[in-house]
């Protein structure tokens, strides 16, 4: 289970990236790009990503036995 949080806060932490540089301007090519709304709602999501890819690795894990 830990692997695939990780993964998914990967996952969450690109596409926020991305969205931030298409609603700043600085990746083009979409309807996205130029609009600022995009960019907060990618900060938004990496705030997240790396929320829960934290959570996730400053987690103990459990002991069975």
């Amino acid at each position: 289970m830990r692997k695939s949080r990780l993964a998914i806060a990967a996952v969450l932490l690109v596409v926020g990236v991305l969205w931030i540089g298409q609603g700043t301007g600085t990746v083009g090519g979409s309807a996205m790009s130029g609009q600022s709304m995009w960019a907060l709602v990618g900060g938004v999501l990496v705030a997240g990503a790396l929320v829960i890819g934290l959570l996730e690795l400053i987690r103990r894990p459990v002991s069975r036995g």
